[in-house]
């Protein structure tokens, strides 16, 4: 966690509530597209982006400050749960949804801003779906939220190195299944 984090959590913590909204700010952009690539509806992820802020939120005030680059991967991390909790109330109704794969799943509802957008986000997505859950979540935390693989292997709870692996994997399979041109967008596509 970078020093400003660190002291508007320490504000925060000492009672100067008003400066959540410096973090909310600084991350509602990142968690919204995060948890929007997941679902592929607009509605869903700005309910569950929220949720996310108001669990941060009544946690902050125990969050214990441990060290350099922490606060961004939790934050993921909440909004990563509530997603996989948004597909496991689905799969109680619907039995035959694979709540741990929740890329491939996206409500009928899809209502976008931008056609483009929606049509290199579909792109995107069906290249993307030849790769394994963990895959696909190291390159859209790598790749699209800028993330270090210290923060992906806080998030995903795996080590360093295992996110250094699958996320090269990932990129030698992605080179043999889809076209430069794809390959290339995949890169400098920004969500």
């Amino acid at each position: 966690m970078n020093e400003k984090d660190r002291d508007i959590i320490e504000r925060f913590q000492k009672g100067d509530t008003d400066s959540f909204v410096i973090l909310y700010d600084k991350y509602i952009d990142k968690i919204y597209k995060f948890i929007y690539f997941k679902t592929s509806h607009k509605e869903t992820a700005e309910d569950l982006c929220t949720q996310t802020f108001l669990k941060a939120l009544n946690k902050l005030p125990s969050f214990k400050i441990a060290g350099k680059d922490y606060f961004s991967p939790w934050l993921y991390s909440i909004a990563r749960n509530l997603v996989i909790d948004h597909y496991r109330k689905k799969a109680s109704s619907k039995n035959n949804i694979n709540i741990d794969d929740v890329w491939d799943l996206s409500d009928n509802t899809d209502i976008e801003r931008d056609i483009d957008f929606k049509e290199k986000t579909k792109l995107i997505a069906n290249h993307l779906k030849k790769l394994n859950v963990e895959q696909r979540e190291i390159i859209m935390l790598k790749i699209f939220e800028d993330l270090s693989y210290k923060e992906i292997a806080k998030i995903i709870d795996k080590s360093e190195d295992a996110c250094k692996m699958s996320f090269s994997r990932a990129i030698k399979t992605l080179k043999k299944e889809i076209p430069v041109s794809a390959l290339i967008s995949l890169f400098f596509i920004k969500l």
